[in-house]
């Protein structure tokens, strides 16, 4: 994999990457772990991903080294005892995603640690200086290249809680839909973090009208869907998986409130999937990062068939200008348009032979 842009424009600053013990915060693997180690040769390398692809990447390449200097976290916090003298972190797509990345890590950082944060100019990091005037000092561009931003600053340790409390973090709303009242938590960054989306309101008003056994929530994001099935399908078995882990602790969280009970895994699209299931529901993500990305989605209905039992039934919600139908009636049956409204369509299809 050639390297990503921001990477590129990190190597171009060689010497504010000197650290004995760097973190790496939601940086892909893209060669630019390797490069690091032959510039510098740190003591050790530790790397936080809360994206899963992202993870496995990383502990595909470097989890088997032999002097083990790369350690590999998915989480949606980051725990360590050790300090770190320099953090790299790549800017988020949420941009209230940042405040609660230093955070989490105000532990294991003091005022000396460097703290770079690098991304692509279309994401939104020229507002770095502005968004971290409370937490670092001296918040300075250093770069600017291949359509990115590099800024470098130092942490305030008296800004943020060296005790961090996750719970304090969750945004918390209330919804009712046809009669059930659900609350929903969710962590920053995570999709329709502050109240229920149009896309998701069409599709909870259009599932079928009887479900019963094992049902699956395909990004499942901070669990509406689920809970919503939950409440209203008591004989229904559900599991919820997301490639984000804010996304999966804000559904756990999202289900406890509901006095609900789940298996919540993650899962590189269906590649962490075993089991099969009478029914999938799925308001499919189509955003990779600041890009948009369909291969994902395509990738799940085209491939969902081998995971529903023999008539399992799949409902799905996405923008109208998607052409999800001929996929869905290709791979896996006959593919009816239930509703449209404000943009978005449901399309539901039955899989039609094993």
């Amino acid at each position: 994999m050639s390297l990503s842009n921001p990477s590129q424009v990190l190597l171009r600053n060689s010497e504010l990457l000197l650290a004995k013990a760097p973190l790496l915060i939601n940086l892909p693997e893209d060669g630019f772990i390797d490069a690091y180690i032959e510039l510098h040769q740190p003591n050790s390398i530790n790397c936080f991903n809360t994206n899963f692809i992202d993870y496995q990447a990383i502990t595909k390449k470097h989890g088997h080294t032999a002097k083990n200097r790369v350690q590999a976290t998915f989480a949606s916090t980051y725990q360590t005892k050790m300090c770190h003298d320099l953090v790299i972190i790549a800017f988020p797509k949420s941009k209230v995603e940042l405040a609660f990345t230093l955070a989490t890590i105000a532990h294991c950082i003091n005022d000396t640690t460097k703290i770079l944060l690098v991304g692509e100019k279309k994401g939104g990091i020229q507002s770095a200086p502005k968004l971290t005037k409370e937490l670092l000092t001296c918040c300075q561009k250093v770069d600017a290249a291949r359509h990115c931003l590099l800024f470098v600053g130092l942490f305030q340790p008296e800004k943020l809680s060296a005790v961090f409390k996750e719970q304090d973090w969750f945004k918390k709303y209330h919804i009712t839909v046809d009669g059930i009242e659900l609350t929903i938590a969710s962590l920053p960054g995570v999709f329709s973090q502050q109240k229920l989306d149009v896309g998701t309101a069409l599709l909870l008003s259009n599932l079928p009208e009887k479900m019963a056994g094992k049902v699956l929530d395909f990004g499942c994001g901070a669990g509406v869907i689920s809970c919503f099935i939950g409440k209203k399908f008591i004989d229904t078995k559900l599991s919820l998986l997301d490639v984000s882990a804010l996304a999966l602790t804000s559904a756990q969280e999202s289900l406890a409130l509901n006095g609900l009970s789940a298996q919540v895994f993650p899962s590189n699209g269906l590649a962490d999937v075993s089991e099969q299931y009478k029914h999938v529901v799925s308001n499919p993500p189509f955003h990779q990062g600041v890009k948009t990305h369909y291969q994902a989605s395509e990738d799940f209905l085209a491939g969902i068939n081998k995971q529903l039992y023999k008539q399992g039934c799949i409902t799905i919600v996405a923008n109208s200008f998607l052409r999800y139908q001929a996929i869905m009636q290709t791979y896996i049956g006959h593919t009816r348009v239930i509703a449209k409204d404000k943009g978005f369509t449901i399309y539901q299809a039955q899989l039609s032979s094993k």
